[in-house]
């Protein structure tokens, strides 16, 4: 008889199926790494004002004001989502890349040193970058769409993951 694989289990819920919080107590601090990305599709008259003005608007510089939130957000993660542990965030960092089609691909890559992983981070920082970017562009049309939200990799921990591109 094959042997049958584990199914998977939800880690935040106790013996009770109560929610609770991961205890990483016992786990061995490894360097761990997440890239997440988010994407903003613009409409086109906005994406060629945005481009036009060297991505400025009435409220400032939007990819720069976007990497500043988006490394805020990442330091304050555990206050927006319940379950995640306060993590020494070694390293942030954003690449937003504005297409020719007007479709805005932001990237956010966090590193640690810790015994649990950064793909909460990297998905938040790139979630509130998308964010800022709809905030800041907002007053040339509401039509703009955040969209596909994912995590690109992680590595270190028990498993790495990655998708292709």
């Amino acid at each position: 008889m094959p042997a049958r694989s584990r199914k998977p289990a939800l880690t935040h819920l106790d013996a009770q199926h109560r929610p609770t919080m991961v205890d990483v107590g016992d786990k061995q601090s490894s360097r761990r790494e997440a890239t997440a990305e988010a994407r903003v599709r613009l409409p086109r008259a906005v994406a060629t004002a945005l481009k036009a003005s060297g991505h400025r608007t009435r409220k400032g510089p939007v990819f720069d004001t976007a990497v500043i939130a988006a490394v805020q957000a990442v330091k304050r993660t555990h206050e927006l989502i319940p379950f995640c542990h306060p993590l020494p965030i070694d390293h942030c960092e954003l690449d937003i890349v504005q297409q020719a089609s007007g479709l805005i691909v932001i990237r956010c890559t966090v590193r640690t040193t810790h015994r649990t992983g950064v793909e909460m981070e990297a998905l938040t920082g790139a979630t509130v970058a998308a964010l800022t970017v709809y905030d800041m562009c907002k007053a040339l049309s509401h039509d703009i769409v955040i969209e596909r939200v994912r995590l690109l990799a992680k590595r270190g921990g028990k498993r790495d993951f990655g998708r292709s591109v």
